[in-house]
């Protein structure tokens, strides 16, 4: 919880001390942050410091508790609560206080319970009424940035708000787009963690790093804030933009992402603005050519224009062919040179736009070419977005990388997918066609695939060599023959794919440790033995 600042006024050194001790400040929302011993020292603390709270004795050498506060009331720069203390049950006194605003009236001798609840109850109201002012605020300078930068100000509209930003003469204005990247599992919406709260986060920071007491006036962007700096919020940093920029981002308290700023052309005049505003629109085009710092400045582009032409074609290509072969270290250096060209070649961000949804396509097709889903990728959704995203060249690079690699991985899954429906087809082949003269190199042809690379496929799914299989197959039918027909072993050798008999009588006795004959002698053996037992 952010204290609330509070000065302590009364003319008895010890009345102070005592009631700093007996209060714990803290934990009711307060810290003392000075003490007045009279009236006159305490309006000078009230107006450098401007407190949120007064605790003050009413009567006080020079200018008493009253006194104080009228002639602060009167102040419109100054807007303290007060809380009067006093030895006196004076209802006169109450009255008065009463008619100047002040939250409470405290009597001598203080009890600490009740100090501390009116304390408790004051600060609640007071960050109350601060976060409404700084709604309202927020609102007001919203719309004044909107119509002066839309030009539907006039003049006496843009005098009032000159007066409000207390502007010295001739006191230069710049207007930053501030913009955070790679947010966690790059979301395209504003709304998630600090997207939903830059404007603030970004105020905060400012006033952090340049102490400055008065508001700084923020517009929100579509995706991006932008922010009215004045000059002398410059003065920590020797007057100058660039050293400021880069305190902001290097400062910036977002817990996640990187914050990207873009500065236009500084003017001397809040009816300017709208150039200031439009001069910083034309950094944004540069925001990859300045990856590294994350900073553009108007003033330090120096006239040298991005591109709108993609990088060198033939690394998309190259890319997909890394990408099927799942050779990942050369996707990733493939991946490396073309985020390399699209630094060195200064290419705005819809040239590389174009760049990464050709070679997304051209991922997705290969997909689809392989009867493949794209949308099974976990990656897809954030890799078709991106463009809508806030992302570094740095955080599209992992993205893309990401996507790439699991594109690879999805399609070798396919392709051992189609191999195995692959070695299915061929067995069903052959067992429709064992009969015919059938050769591993023939059915490699007809199926399109390398003989060696057939080979290896079929044991590693079948767990036996192709002759095997073949050889299997044929003496399962000549065995059939023999049982059920009485064709001559030569007949049946045809019958099951043999031109030569005596090469089918020795595969077959290989297999069975029979010869053909023997095998039907056999059988006809039994076949006698088993009806004479009958």
């Amino acid at each position: 919880m952010d204290l609330l600042n509070a000065i302590l006024v009364d003319d008895e050194v010890f009345t102070r001390k005592g009631l700093i001790k007996l209060i714990d400040w803290e934990a009711c929302g307060f810290r003392i942050v000075a003490e007045g011993d009279n009236g006159e020292d305490a309006l000078e603390l009230i107006r450098s410091i401007r407190p949120d709270l007064v605790i003050t004795d009413i009567r006080m050498p020079i200018l008493d508790g009253l006194e104080l506060i009228r002639q602060t009331v009167r102040d419109p720069g100054a807007s303290p609560a007060f809380i009067l203390i006093s030895g006196y049950d004076d209802f006169k006194y109450a009255q008065q206080a009463v008619r100047y605003g002040v939250h409470d009236f405290i009597l001598k001798p203080i009890d600490e319970g009740e100090f501390s609840d009116t304390l408790r109850r004051l600060g609640r109201r007071l960050r109350q009424e601060r976060e409404a002012k700084e709604r309202e605020e927020r609102l007001q300078s919203g719309a004044m940035i909107e119509a002066i930068v839309t030009g539907a100000a006039d003049e006496a509209f843009v005098a009032e708000w000159e007066k409000r930003l207390q502007l010295a003469p001739g006191e230069n204005l710049y207007y930053l787009l501030a913009e955070l990247n790679d947010g966690p599992g790059w979301p395209s919406s504003k709304d998630n963690g600090p997207f939903s709260r830059l404007g603030e986060l970004v105020r905060e920071t400012l006033r952090r790093l340049t102490g400055e007491s008065r508001p700084f006036y923020v517009y929100e962007h579509r995706n991006r804030i932008g922010v009215i700096v004045p000059e002398r919020a410059l003065r920590p940093f020797g007057g100058k933009i660039r050293p400021f920029a880069e305190a902001l981002v290097q400062s910036f308290q977002a817990g996640d992402g990187r914050l990207f700023v873009y500065v236009g052309r500084p003017v001397s005049r809040l009816s300017a603005l709208r150039e200031a505003y439009e001069t910083a629109k034309e950094t944004l085009p540069y925001k990859y050519v300045y990856d590294d710092s994350g900073i553009v400045i108007y003033g330090e582009l120096g006239g040298q224009p991005v591109r709108y032409l993609g990088a060198d074609q033939s690394l998309c290509g190259e890319l997909l062919e890394h990408m099927e072969e799942l050779r990942f270290d050369r996707l990733q250096a493939t991946v490396d040179a073309l985020f390399r060209d699209f630094r060195d070649k200064r290419c705005a961000p819809e040239a590389v736009k174009m760049n990464i949804d050709q070679c997304v396509l051209g991922m997705i097709r290969i997909i689809r070419g392989m009867d493949g889903d794209e949308r099974a990728l976990s990656c897809l959704e954030p890799m078709m977005s991106w463009h809508d995203s806030n992302l570094s060249l740095g955080g599209l690079k992992r993205l893309f990388t990401a996507f790439a690699t699991e594109c690879g991985r999805y399609i070798a899954e396919l392709r051992k997918d189609r191999q195995k429906g692959g070695i299915q087809k061929i067995r069903a082949y052959i067992e429709e066609h064992y009969r015919e003269n059938l050769s591993l190199k023939s059915i490699a042809a007809k199926f399109y695939i390398n003989p060696v690379y057939l080979g290896q496929l079929f044991k590693r799914t079948y767990g036996i060599y192709f002759n095997e299989f073949l050889l299997q197959l044929r003496v399962n039918e000549a065995k059939r023959l023999l049982r059920q027909t009485d064709l001559r072993v030569y007949e049946v050798a045809e019958r099951v794919g043999f031109s030569n008999p005596d090469y089918f009588v020795t595969q077959f006795e290989k297999l069975e440790r029979v010869t053909p004959g023997e095998y039907r002698s056999r059988l006809l053996k039994e076949g006698a033995s088993d009806g004479t037992n009958r």
